[in-house]
């Protein structure tokens, strides 16, 4: 229950800010991302899903399996984090729980050797939050 108020809560402070993003990203705990448009979007609780409407039609998340949710101006989360890091500069890779999973010569490089899954990126004072599929 407390997960589903702080997602709530999470929600709709970031829909206050969310203009400039054309999608909403949600990143499962298995590491699956499903992105929607947010032109007419709208969430919904109901029980342990989380209805998502918009244009495009409506989708049911389980709540439980929600690993993570982002505004975005690309439907692919390393292409939105592309526009915050630079690419082609060296990167420390962190696991989301903090352990310090190496550096690599470039965000690209990091994302071709990483598995599946969320990851903390630093690049000097900037640090992001990136999905690898």
């Amino acid at each position: 229950m407390r997960k589903i108020v702080l997602l709530l809560a999470v929600c709709f402070a970031l829909m206050a800010q969310a203009a400039d993003y054309p999608y909403l990203v949600f990143t499962n705990t298995g590491g699956t991302i499903t992105s929607f448009g947010v032109s007419n979007l709208t969430l919904v609780v109901s029980g342990s899903n989380l209805q998502v409407n918009n244009d495009d039609g409506t989708v049911n998340l389980v709540l439980t399996d929600l690993a993570a949710m982002q505004f975005s101006t690309s439907a692919d989360a390393i292409s939105a984090i592309e526009n915050v890091l630079d690419g082609d500069q060296p990167v420390q890779v962190f696991s989301v729980s903090g352990v310090s999973l190496g550096t690599f010569t470039s965000l690209v490089e990091a994302a071709q050797n990483l598995n599946a899954g969320a990851y903390v990126i630093k690049q000097g004072a900037n640090t992001q939050t990136i999905v690898v599929q």
